[in-house]
């Protein structure tokens, strides 16, 4: 299957912190990938690399054949690529259906003038806006919530809601910063259903960085490990769940004999 990402070499620095440290990843097409890691293992920071919000000092980022390491965040969007942040980041006196429209405003293309003036064409475009957020908010659950306020919204609905917003922007490839944060374990398990439905129904392939192992190892196809700005290791859900060093590198030495799933689940405990 063809790669629709690819990742070379990629090195980014923040004075003497190398936070990602030459870094190769491939993305399949129409495939759900999950990128894992300790905090601080450069996750968050290769994602914006991808997108545009960091700039790598070495190494090329290829989008469908195309080099977007030097491009901005709104040219890297228009070209195929939406993401969600970790913190939620709606519009929290909008309401849902507007939060939607703000993402479609790289499509909008009426002058101030034309929309003072109200012409024929502005209103289609308005209309045609309209419609696909409506379409949207229906495709992620939300339908007859289009008036309430974003943070009027449970918070499993907030999530739903800023995933809608990215995909108004009509993207290829889908980056999701650690989308099962904050949820219950029911709500995790309605968000996997969700990810593998995004792949199926829209054709949008899937990154998403998660410190849900359950999560991850329930829906990912391919998964990378990152710790202290490297590549560790990669592979299938069962492959990396065994690893030992992706276990040392969560729990430290002398915990590779023990399973990864549970072993994180308790360190977690431990933090929380």
């Amino acid at each position: 299957m063809a790669s629709i990402l690819t990742a070379k070499k990629v090195t980014k620095r923040f004075g003497g912190l190398v936070a990602v440290n030459s870094v190769d990843f491939e993305i399949p097409e129409k495939s759900i990938v999950s990128i894992i890691g300790p905090n601080g293992a450069g996750k968050t920071t290769f994602f914006n690399c991808i997108t545009g919000f960091n700039k790598p000092d070495e190494g090329e980022i290829l989008f469908e054949g195309t080099p977007i390491q030097k491009l901005r965040p709104d040219q890297i969007s228009r070209l195929g690529i939406a993401r969600t942040y970790q913190n939620i980041r709606l519009f929290a006196e909008m309401t849902a259906l507007e939060n939607i429209l703000v993402g479609q405003h790289i499509f909008l293309h009426a002058s101030w003038l034309s929309a003072v003036l109200g012409t024929p064409n502005v209103v289609k475009e308005e209309q045609g806006a309209l419609d696909e957020a409506k379409r949207l908010l229906d495709f992620v659950d939300l339908t007859g919530h289009g008036d309430t306020l974003a943070r009027n919204l449970p918070y499993g609905a907030q999530r739903r809601l800023e995933i809608a917003r990215a995909l108004a922007t009509k993207p290829k490839l889908l980056l999701l910063d650690e989308p099962s944060a904050g949820m219950n374990p029911r709500e995790s398990e309605d968000l996997t259903v969700f990810i593998r439905r995004l792949r199926d129904a829209l054709g949008i392939t899937v990154l998403l960085i998660e410190h849900h192992m359950r999560v991850v190892m329930g829906i990912s196809e391919h998964i990378t490990v990152l710790d202290y700005g490297e590549k560790i290791a990669e592979g299938s859900p069962k492959e990396i769940q065994s690893n030992p060093r992706v276990i040392e590198a969560y729990l430290g030495r002398g915990a590779a004999t023990e399973g990864m799933e549970t072993a994180h689940e308790r360190h977690q405990k431990k933090a929380g």
